[in-house]
């Protein structure tokens, strides 16, 4: 079976942080997770490895309010790196925000696919790797 290599949650919250650990580990469809509580951290890991990318994630699930640097601020970052970075990655932006005017933003960035709600359920995440894996 095909499997995501890596999936990259940048996310402050822990009690999220552990369940959405849990969904990803029973679809059985990703080999390694990497966590970041902020963008700033997220931002420096692409940094660092921006020449490697085959230690860059696959699929990022992206929060959009984070102490230090939020998610928009992250996605402001990634975008200037994008270019450098050898590797197609898929971005989806997680929140609990409804709110019309986050969701409108979000689809108006082409870096993110889509804008999910949390919580993500496992049945979410099938969906999000199995587009990722065709």
């Amino acid at each position: 079976m095909k499997k995501i290599d890596t999936v990259c949650i940048v996310d402050d919250d822990e009690v999220y942080q552990f369940t959405v650990k849990f969904e990803i580990e029973r679809t059985n469809l990703v080999n390694k997770i990497l966590f970041f509580s902020d963008g700033e951290e997220a931002i420096e890991f692409f940094q660092r490895k921006s020449d490697n990318p085959d230690e860059l994630p696959d699929v990022i699930l992206l929060d959009i309010n984070m102490p230090i640097m939020d998610g928009w601020d992250f996605l402001e970052e990634f975008t200037l790196l994008k270019p450098g970075i050898g590797k197609k990655i898929t971005l989806y932006m997680v929140s609990s925000s409804v709110n019309n005017q986050d969701i409108d933003r979000a689809k108006a960035i082409s870096e993110i696919t889509d804008y999910l709600v949390k919580p993500i359920t496992r049945d979410k995440l099938l969906k999000i790797f199995n587009q990722s894996l065709s």
